[in-house]
């Protein structure tokens, strides 16, 4: 239960709803404990007329009186009943927004390490049944839990007045029923975080595939897709079968000691009467009032069925939760959107860090001796060291899987150097906070990857606050204003998940136009025309010249004619920088570079992709 009282901890400022709920509860359980009074008071009323001890006209006026008590009593438990259930409605969605926000502003900042062992369906699986699991039970605790126990001790409490046997046989019931209950817990959960897994991965791939349902369909996967997916659903059955088993076992035992306690309570109370200890009001009121007690134990299994159900996913929940984050995202985490500060500290959140200004004369980007390995295998990049001045462009180049691309990771701070230090604007990245860091960076990916909705929302995706006026002009200045004229929704024409009611080349032009907008010092070109047809390259390239004019850019280069326009070239071997020079020198080198030029001029296409280069 610890987990679950984490999460009541964690959304600490429902406190008011939960106070509503529990007064709600405590009201209800009033209205309901009169009725069984009423009820007995309308026997004893009853038998008296019966029995000529009081006159028939008394006893139908103080009948119909109790009646109406009984309807108010009633009216009063429903109306207020529903109250608190209106309550724990708006508690249970607010909830669920806390830990949604909360669990989404995490995801957002945790590193990216994280994200690649991680399936993006099973991260949104987890989400979805883990705060589901968690708030559906504290809605239904809210709106029940509490008034059970006020009714239990209500119970036990006149019980004792009448008969303290009853009250001990309830005493005895109620820890036993728990007992026998809580012994499934292990191996119900054990079981239970077994169906999880085979549901949360077979639901990830589900999302991926949906999202990749173009490739699905041209290798013709749907039958093998499908069956992977009908697989893993059909293991839980045999899991559920062992659940349910041993569930259901334990539950015949529970219920025939609950049956055998009440059996001696009925037998107290009848044998009780009969002796004249109990009047027949009184008996009714005992039995009803140990029907009330008998509920809340019946519905035990359901309750803890639940609570396991709501454990599980607020483990899976905080296990998300609790990966650390880099510190560097302090800044960023702290100012969290409403809805995602309640409840505990993440060790990250802290003050707004001052703005980071640029060291006068510093390199714009130096790397300082850098290695870097993916988890604990071996270096992809060892010993990396090189400057870029302000306005320079510099070119990287080697053989696929050479380490250009995660030299571009490892400025924009996705991963950290195993050894050596990077440097931006005189600051070594570390001590930068990582929104500033990146901030200063506008980067053109191969892949374009853009988001569902407008054109317009896509270009000002890094500057939403930028004007209509500002949007139009990045998107002229990146050679796309004409073709986005061309759409009858023009700026605000929606252009579908990821893109894809654009092409290739009108995809790349956005992407050029929204880095173009957000006007940072930096730019990164990673590989950001490689996948583009030559119609769709040139124009593109137009937009990049446009781009790169006056600023300072690092690119992985894929086309000879725009590596002999950099200042520098960057070559590397193996993980290790092998020369670093301008186009002319590198040229006359006999290096990398040269080896290119020559093939190249041989046509030789198939050696020149492996270095993901296109004559």
């Amino acid at each position: 239960m610890s987990s679950l009282l984490r999460i009541v901890r964690f959304t600490r400022s429902l406190a008011p709803l939960y106070t509503a709920i529990i007064i709600a509860s405590v009201l209800t359980s009033v209205a309901a404990l009169a009725v069984p009074f009423l009820i007995g008071h309308a026997t004893d009323t009853v038998a008296g007329a019966l029995a000529g001890e009081t006159p028939t006209g008394t006893a139908v006026r103080a009948v119909v009186l109790i009646a109406a008590a009984v309807l108010l009593a009633e009216i009063a438990n429903t109306v207020i009943s529903n109250v608190g259930g209106w309550f724990g409605d708006v508690m249970s969605n607010r909830m669920r927004t806390i830990l949604s926000v909360r669990y989404y502003d995490k995801l957002l900042h945790l590193p990216q390490r994280w994200f690649d062992s991680e399936i993006t369906g099973t991260i949104v699986a987890r989400l979805n049944r883990s705060i589901t699991e968690v708030t559906n039970f504290m809605k239904m605790m809210s709106n029940s839990f509490a008034s059970m126990l006020i009714t239990t001790l209500a119970v036990l409490t006149i019980s004792a007045w009448y008969a303290w046997p009853l009250t001990v046989l309830l005493l005895i019931v109620f820890p036993v029923y728990v007992w026998l209950t809580s012994l499934t817990s292990v191996k119900w959960q054990k079981l239970e975080a077994q169906k999880n897994e085979q549901v949360d991965i077979a639901s990830g791939r589900f999302a991926e595939v949906v999202g990749q349902i173009r490739v699905v369909k041209s290798f013709v996967r749907e039958r093998g897709e499908l069956e992977d997916f009908s697989r893993r659903f059909r293991s839980t059955d045999a899991t559920t079968r062992a659940q349910s088993s041993h569930w259901h076992r334990m539950d015949v035992i529970r219920r025939a000691f609950l049956n055998l306690v009440f059996f001696a309570i009925y037998v107290i109370i009848f044998v009780r009467t009969v002796q004249g200890a109990f009047t027949l009001g009184e008996m009714v009121l005992l039995i009803q009032l140990m029907t009330m007690a008998k509920a809340p134990v019946e519905s035990m299994s359901w309750v803890i069925d639940s609570a396991q159900r709501a454990i599980a996913g607020s483990r899976d929940y905080f296990r998300v939760m609790e990966t650390p984050v880099d510190p560097r995202t302090a800044a960023m985490m702290a100012a969290r959107p409403e809805g995602s500060r309640d409840g505990e500290a993440d060790g990250a959140a802290g003050s707004a860090a001052a703005l980071v200004r640029s060291v006068p004369g510093a390199p714009v980007v130096a790397f300082r001796g850098v290695d870097f390995a993916y988890e604990d295998g071996e270096d992809v990049l060892r010993g990396i060291d090189f400057e870029l001045a302000r306005g320079e462009k510099i070119a990287l180049v080697s053989e696929s899987g050479g380490g250009k691309s995660t030299i571009v990771n490892l400025l924009l701070g996705l991963y950290e150097p195993s050894a050596g230090s990077i440097e931006v604007a005189g600051h070594p990245s570390a001590e930068v906070p990582l929104d500033q860091l990146r901030s200063r960076i506008g980067v053109v990916f191969q892949d374009a990857s853009l988001f569902s909705g407008t054109i317009a929302e896509n270009i000002a995706y890094g500057r939403p606050e930028a004007s209509e006026q500002e949007i139009v002009e990045a998107a002229r200045r990146a050679n796309a204003d004409a073709f986005i004229r061309r759409f009858a929704g023009g700026y605000e024409q929606v252009i579908g998940e990821r893109g894809l009611k654009l092409s290739g080349g009108q995809r790349q032009r956005i992407a050029v136009a929204r880095a173009m907008l957000k006007d940072a010092p930096v730019l990164v070109l990673d590989e950001a025309t490689s996948a583009l047809d030559t119609k769709a390259e040139i124009q593109v390239q137009k937009g990049l010249d446009e781009l790169m004019a006056g600023r300072t850019s690092l690119i992985i280069a894929h086309r000879l004619s725009t590596i002999a326009e950099v200042d520098r070239i960057i070559t590397l071997r193996d993980g290790v920088i092998d020369e670093i020079g301008s186009p002319a020198q590198l040229a006359a080198s006999g290096g990398i570079y040269a080896q290119l030029l020559d093939l190249q001029s041989s046509g030789d296409t198939r050696r020149l992709a492996r270095y993901d280069i296109t004559a």
